[in-house]
C-alpha cells in the first residue's frame, strides 16, 4: 500500500501544473457540456481507482466536523459532544472549523485503510473529493489541491483534461 501512495506522490509531481493549468484556463470558458463530461469522467476516475489501497485523505487531510456531525458521532463512542471535542478534535480558529486532532486520521485503521466510524464519519469524508459540486468554478481551489491528495481527483482532472481537449482545440 505504501508503494501505491509512493507512486502517486511521483505521478503527481510530473502532472500537477499542467493540471491546475487546465483547471485554471477552465474557469474562463463557459462549457455548455461540462456537466456531462464532468460526469464521465468521475464514473471513469472511480473505475481507475482503489480507495483503500491509498486512504491518502485520511493519512494527510483532515475533515472538517460539522456540529451534526458531532452530535451525531458523539454517541457513537458514548461521549457528549464536549468530551469527543475533548478527546478528539481542535478548534481551528482561522478557519472556524473543527478538525482531528492528529492525522492520519484517529478513526483510520492503519492496517486495512478502513474508516472505523464510516457509517457515521463527517460529511465533509462522505462528500469527498468533491466532484459532484454542481458549481465546478466555486471547487476549483479545492481539486487543485486535491491534486496532491487524491488519485481519484487526479484521475477525474486528467479525464476531463482529455475529453474537454478533443472536443475543443482552445484548451490544446
Amino acid at each position: 500500500m505504501k508503494q501505491i501512495v509512493t507512486q502517486f506522490k511521483k505521478e503527481v509531481k510530473r502532472k500537477k501544473r499542467k493540471l491546475t493549468t487546465f483547471l485554471t484556463k477552465l474557469e474562463k470558458y463557459k462549457i455548455k457540456e461540462l456537466p456531462s463530461i464532468r460526469a464521465e469522467a468521475d464514473a471513469k476516475a472511480w473505475s481507475q481507482t482503489n480507495c483503500l489501497a491509498c486512504a491518502n485523505c485520511c493519512k494527510a487531510m483532515t475533515p472538517t466536523f460539522t456540529p451534526t456531525d458531532i452530535k451525531r458521532i458523539a454517541p457513537h463512542f458514548k461521549l457528549t459532544v464536549a468530551e469527543f471535542k475533548a478527546k478528539w478534535l481542535t478548534y481551528d480558529s482561522k478557519e472556524k472549523d473543527w478538525v482531528n486532532v492528529k492525522q492520519p486520521c484517529q478513526f483510520l485503521n492503519l492496517s486495512t485503510n478502513m474508516c472505523n466510524i464510516y457509517s457515521k464519519r463527517p460529511a465533509d469524508c462522505a462528500g469527498f473529493p468533491h466532484h459532484h459540486k454542481k458549481n465546478i468554478d466555486d471547487y476549483n481551489h479545492v481539486y487543485k489541491q486535491n491534486l496532491s491528495y487524491c488519485p481519484a481527483t487526479l484521475r477525474w482532472v486528467e479525464n476531463m483534461k482529455t475529453a474537454v481537449e478533443a472536443k475543443y482545440a482552445l484548451y490544446k
